[in-house]
């Protein structure tokens, strides 16, 4: 599950994970644990060579929790950050350590291999376009700028999400884009409710039209 910022993609992710007790992944919170981990060993987030290193060096551990929503947690020397990957610090510096082709590299490797953990309802940026291309299950969630923007308020964000956008497409490492086969979902005016219930009855048509 792909899309722009504030287009309700985890929200929607883990109502669909519950409902068909499939494993939520959040690949966005895997880059915010690097954004926060470079900031914790002073790595300079706009040097690239600086962050790919500490990429490739940092020592992380793929694990699956198994509460209301199962869920995979990227630890990092054993601890999850939970709390730190939130700030407005880890925030800011994510983008730039997004942006970086080795840390996206590294990232492809290690979502992949959350298929250890079973069925899995994924949300990030590039999941269709990147990381799962194969999947017969691809959508691609939006909706109007100004709706997004007043979604952004409510949890008490100011962010320029048109230029959030216009970074996220024209990144030259897995840019935002719609993926090949993905089905656009603009869920302006929807609840979370209606959108993940429109989103099961489609996987569940996908299902269904592939046992033929």
């Amino acid at each position: 599950m792909d899309g722009t910022s504030a287009s309700g993609k985890s929200t929607n992710a883990k109502l669909i994970a519950k409902t068909l007790d499939y494993v939520y992944v959040d690949t966005g919170a895997m880059y915010r644990t690097l954004a926060w981990y470079c900031l914790k060993q002073n790595v300079d987030v706009n040097n690239p060579k600086a962050v790919a290193t500490a990429c490739r060096k940092w020592k992380t551990l793929l694990i699956c929790n198994d509460g209301d929503i199962k869920a995979v947690r990227l630890l990092v020397d054993n601890h999850y950050p939970e709390k730190e990957i939130r700030t407005k610090e880890t925030a800011a510096a994510v983008p730039h350590v997004a942006a970086v082709p080795k840390v996206r590299d590294w990232m492809k490797k290690k979502q992949r291999e959350c298929i250890q953990f079973g069925n899995l309802v994924m949300e990030g940026r590039d999941i269709g376009t990147n990381v799962f291309p194969e999947t017969d299950f691809k959508f691609y969630l939006d909706a109007h700028l100004e709706e997004r923007t007043k979604r952004r308020q409510a949890d008490g964000v100011q962010e320029d999400l048109a230029a959030r956008d216009q970074r996220d497409s024209q990144r030259a490492a897995a840019p935002l884009m719609i993926a090949l086969g993905a089905r656009i979902i603009n869920n302006s005016g929807e609840t979370p409710q209606q959108t993940s219930e429109r989103i099961i009855g489609m996987v569940r048509e996908i299902m269904t039209s592939a046992r033929r």
